[in-house]
């Protein structure tokens, strides 16, 4: 339904986004996830036509829209980052104004609104100032902006960033029913790994401009598959004990906070034997440990060498 070929931006003498390639299938629900500055605001940037790719293409249905846009604009909903609301205007305003934009009028309009406000959970509060509302109903106004036209793609940038848990799970199971229910096409970046697990199919992960790694969960999960996680608990921690336990032969990442351990190794080596030994060797008792299940958290950090969050 949607792809981009190569899609490239560049500020300047700054590479921001090279070569990305990606696609939506018709109903799908697809993750772009990324620590911030990996240039996911800018590819969504770019595909929602807000600004020009330095190359690349962006094709809807086999054709490229970069210099006709419109086509795209017609069937795709964007709910940026920031929210992009009249704040002294009501919610049922603030929705009157932006279906203007979107060239609805009279009975349409009127039906337009309810239907977003109802999707969204706020018919009861549309004749409210936007300014009083919560962090998180002022997200839900702005989804419902971007659901008007009833958009056949949504893209949702951070749609739950700064919000109370209630809006939260409200917004997650709009997104959810919009695409399981109306058939939408999601594209959703998050900075929780667990919002991207429960919604989307598929996900890319991005990193310093460039799409490193696509799939399934499962996919994704696979990379990890020759490794072993482990999770140590100690009853005191020094450097001396960390650097020692990273120059074991075959432990590729170490992780150490307070007096808990995490150690990620390849399969097949004593790691728990050699654990205990440098750990007597320094008079530290292991207090417990447990073989951890790889989880996208660590996919993301072995490719990445950072937190989703960072």
């Amino acid at each position: 339904m949607l792809e981009t070929i190569r899609l490239s931006k560049s500020f300047k003498r700054k590479k921001a986004v090279q070569d990305v390639n990606l696609y939506l299938d018709n109903g799908e629900s697809v993750g772009l996830i990324g620590p911030n500055g990996a240039g996911k605001s800018t590819t969504i940037s770019m595909i929602s036509s807000l600004i020009k790719p330095t190359a690349g293409e962006i094709k809807l249905n086999g054709e490229n829209i970069i210099n006709k846009p419109e086509q795209l604009r017609r069937i795709l909903g964007v709910v940026p980052q920031e929210l992009a609301l009249y704040q002294e205007l009501s919610a049922y305003e603030n929705l009157k104004f932006f279906g203007s934009i979107y060239k609805l009028k009279g009975d349409d309009l009127e039906k337009s609104i309810q239907r977003s406000l109802e999707i969204v959970g706020l018919e009861g509060r549309q004749k409210d100032l936007v300014k009083t509302f919560s962090g998180g109903m002022k997200r839900r106004v702005n989804i419902a902006v971007a659901l008007l036209h009833q958009p056949k793609i949504l893209i949702l940038d951070e749609p739950t960033v700064g919000i109370d848990p209630q809006s939260r799970n409200h917004i997650l199971e709009t997104v959810r029913m919009l695409n399981q229910k109306n058939g939408t096409t999601i594209l959703y970046t998050s900075h929780y790994m667990e919002e991207v697990e429960q919604l989307c199919d598929r996900l890319y992960i991005m990193d310093n401009g460039e799409i490193i790694a696509t799939g399934t969960k499962g996919e994704l999960l696979s990379i990890l598959s020759a490794e072993d996680t482990i999770k140590v608990q100690l009853s005191k921690m020094n450097e001396v004990f960390v650097e020692q336990v990273k120059a074991i032969e075959g432990v590729r990442k170490v992780e150490a906070s307070d007096v808990n351990l995490k150690v990620i190794a390849n399969k097949g080596i004593n790691l728990v034997s050699e654990l205990v030994s440098l750990a007597n060797n320094h008079h530290i008792q292991m207090i417990n440990f447990h073989t951890e299940t790889p989880s996208l958290e660590d996919v993301f950090l072995h490719l990445t060498g950072r937190t989703l969050r960072d």
